[in-house]
């Protein structure tokens, strides 16, 4: 039997009046379970109702719960260009870890980087056939990404 008024995957917050007796921290939570007595709850948001993964889950009994107010999903709920800032930030980030990878073994990086610039500009220097360049080529680009990749 469920508790009237909540249902799994609905999203709560405690009210500001409730937030000192509660024992959950301040921010957004998922409904993930409903009984009788108690409503189990996951923290899926921050105080200010961003994202967050915390992995807490908690559970307080039906008279608890009635101090708690329904909340936006924090999932997709940033202004586009918070969204924008995180995705460059993000993007930088793996930039300089795919870096860190290649120099983590620069021989083998270097012996990949010369086979790209083999296969793509060989035919100006070389008398071999095309697919033989577009071989070495790619051989080249899957190494780059390998060795960029695992470090």
């Amino acid at each position: 039997m469920s508790a009237p008024g909540v249902a799994v995957y609905d999203h709560v917050r405690p009210t500001s009046e409730a937030a000192d007796r509660s024992p959950v921290e301040p921010g957004v939570y998922r409904v993930v379970g409903v009984d009788e007595g108690t409503v189990t709850l996951l923290r899926v948001g921050d105080a200010d109702g961003y994202r967050v993964n915390t992995g807490e889950v908690a559970t307080v009994d039906r008279e608890t719960f009635a101090g708690f107010e329904p909340a936006d999903n924090p999932d997709g709920n940033r202004p586009a260009g918070e969204r924008a800032r995180r995705f460059a930030g993000s993007v930088v980030w793996n930039l300089r870890a795919f870096v860190a990878g290649l120099l983590a073994r620069p021989a083998l990086a270097a012996v990949a980087l010369a086979l790209v610039v083999v296969g793509h500009q060989g035919h100006r220097v070389l008398s071999v056939t095309e697919s033989w360049l577009t071989a070495v080529y790619f051989l080249g680009v899957l190494g780059v990404v390998y060795l960029g990749a695992r470090g």
